[in-house]
Formats: structure tokens, C-alpha cells, sequence
């Protein structure tokens, strides 16, 4: 899949400013269950269901549960 390209645009000032579709892809879902959370430990995100806590230099941190190679490797086998 290709990304299409972006536009740009110089302003007045002289700045070049991108455009894009408005919002994110990190927008909370209707229901809490189905807002995604970042792993403390690999950073990506995922649904809040496929993520657990785990005690990490003395506090709690969400991370992804059992691991992150476990959920990967279950994720990209289901694609």
C-alpha cells in the first residue's frame, strides 16, 4: 500500500506546512476496552485488552501481556 503524497504549502512567513487528514490515529474509541495504550517496554501501541502491568523499576507499567515477541508473533500469524 503506498502512501499518498502529501502536500505542501509555503506560508506568508515562509514556513512550509504539511496537509493531512485532522484527528488521531490514537482517538479513543466509544467504549473504554477499546482505547490502545504504548508497551512501557517496546513502545508500540495496542488495545488496551491485549495489555497487562507488570512492576517495573519499583512501579506499575503497562506493558504487553504474556510478552511483546509472544503477541507479536500470535498478531502477525493471524494477518
Amino acid at each position: 500500500m503506498a502512501k499518498a503524497e502529501a502536500k505542501t504549502s509555503v506560508m506568508a512567513d515562509g514556513l512550509r506546512y504539511k496537509s493531512k487528514a485532522s484527528g488521531s490515529p490514537f482517538a479513543a474509541a466509544a467504549s473504554f476496552g477499546g482505547a490502545t495504550m504504548s508497551c512501557f517496554m517496546c513502545g508500540k501501541h495496542r488495545p488496551r485488552s491485549l495489555m497487562g502491568t507488570r512492576k517495573v523499576a519499583g512501579k506499575s507499567q503497562t506493558v504487553c501481556a504474556p510478552s511483546c515477541k509472544a503477541l507479536d508473533e500470535s498478531l502477525g500469524a493471524a494477518k
